[in-house]
């Protein structure tokens, strides 16, 4: 499968005239959302603890995490971003895909808007 990227819009929500806009890169093998710290430091957002995630090539690594607003595809979700390095890539991840009602379409590699939200 190819790369997905999808413009994307982060908002601190204790100020929501606090943005970064950007591209993401799509990405369901990410349970969270990947900022890189200095955009989200920029707009206000503090990490509130740390998580350990595992990354694709087997290490176990702990990030600092906080949490957004990020709206993208005229979607607005609550989420929890990670504190990315300096010069990471933005990741869109599977939690706000799901919360979104968006799926990834494999056979077209485009992002598919559902026509509901599944709840269970």
């Amino acid at each position: 499968m190819g790369l997905i990227q999808v413009p994307g819009t982060v908002r601190n929500p204790a100020d929501r005239d606090k943005v970064w806009e950007g591209r993401f890169l799509v990405d369901t093998g990410a349970v969270d959302s990947l900022v890189p710290r200095r955009h989200l430091e920029t707009i206000g957002i503090e990490p509130e603890r740390q998580r350990v995630y595992g990354l694709a090539n087997g290490d176990n690594v702990s990030f600092d995490i906080g949490f957004a607003l990020i709206e993208f595809m005229g979607e607005v979700v609550a989420s929890t971003v990670v504190f990315g390095d300096e010069n990471s890539e933005p990741l869109l991840g599977v939690t706000a895909l799901e919360s979104a009602g968006v799926e990834v379409n494999p056979h077209d590699e485009k992002l598919t808007k559902l026509p509901f939200t599944r709840l269970r």
